[in-house]
């Protein structure tokens, strides 16, 4: 089981640059994938999308690649050349507008800085090798601190699943009890009211009967138990089991509620609201699985 919160990190050495890949991810029912790429590299995208593809299938997932270093000296930083031109043509609108003009060190700078060449990037091609084996080597990474996570998730939905597997068969003891209760408060309340029948007394059965048939809560009880079953068994899955799981607990949270609605015994109802909060709790961990 992984996680789909996640970080991983690569560097090389690319010439004179410092390669480095960042791969990152936060939850996304769907892969959410996004590639940021030096400029002039953008040839490399759809190689770096298919390899992280292959490693992931759920999750908002950020590559970012970028280089530093290879600083050049200052005199191929910018051309004397250029900053000159701009100079003569300040000198001529400012002659033309009647402005007095003075060269400073001030305007020379932000001219220069203005004119500045950037620094040329490796060749893509001779560079994707390197660039793909640490996009992989980040990739890694950042599947082993998922998969660590997920170990986590994966113990603590355990436990989660034994309580709600408590609840439904607390259920599952009182649920026999409840026809039995009903007949006593029916007569009950029939005496309060001053008219004694027999225990025995057929309508006092058929009444019982219709109650017991009204409230029978077996079969739901059976499907429960499949649903926490199949869901504890998909924890040791490989791959993707996040949206499996989601649908699995779509139907537990359709059956206890039919659960509640049906079962019309107090004892019962505090048990299925527990349930229910323990499944929702489930149901926050598995939105962090892939």
């Amino acid at each position: 089981m992984n996680s789909m919160t996640g970080y991983g990190r690569a560097t090389a050495q690319l010439g004179s640059y410092l390669l480095a890949v960042q791969v990152s991810s936060v939850n996304r029912k769907a892969l959410d994938l996004a590639v940021a790429l030096p400029r002039g590299w953008e040839s490399l995208e759809p190689e770096v999308t298919g390899v992280v593809r292959a490693a992931v299938t759920r999750g908002k997932v950020h590559v970012e690649i970028e280089l530093t270093g290879a600083a050049l000296p200052e005199s191929a930083l910018w051309s004397e050349e250029r900053v000159a031109q701009v100079l003569d043509r300040l000198r001529a609108l400012a002659a033309k507008q009647g402005v007095p003009f003075a060269v400073t060190a001030d305007l020379l700078w932000r001219i220069a800085s203005g004119e500045r060449q950037p620094a040329a990037l490796p060749n893509v091609d001779a560079a994707r090798a390197v660039v793909i084996a640490t996009v992989q080597e980040a990739l890694r990474n950042f599947v082993a601190m998922r998969a660590q996570e997920g170990a986590a998730l994966q113990a603590d939905l355990r436990n989660r699943l034994a309580v709600l597997g408590r609840h439904v068969e607390a259920v599952a003891a009182r649920a026999p009890l409840v026809p039995g209760l009903s007949r006593d408060l029916l007569l009950k309340r029939l005496r309060e009211a001053g008219l004694e029948l027999d225990p025995g007394d057929e309508r006092v059965l058929k009444e019982v009967a219709l109650f017991a048939d009204r409230c029978d809560i077996s079969e739901e009880l059976t499907r429960l138990r499949s649903h926490l079953d199949q869901i504890t068994e998909l924890l040791d899955a490989a791959g993707e089991i996040g949206r499996k799981a989601e649908f699995i607990l779509q139907e537990i949270s359709r059956e206890s509620h039919t659960v509640g609605s049906k079962a019309n015994d107090l004892a019962i109802a505090k048990a299925v609201i527990e349930f229910k909060n323990e499944l929702e709790r489930v149901r926050e961990q598995i939105a962090n699985v892939e």
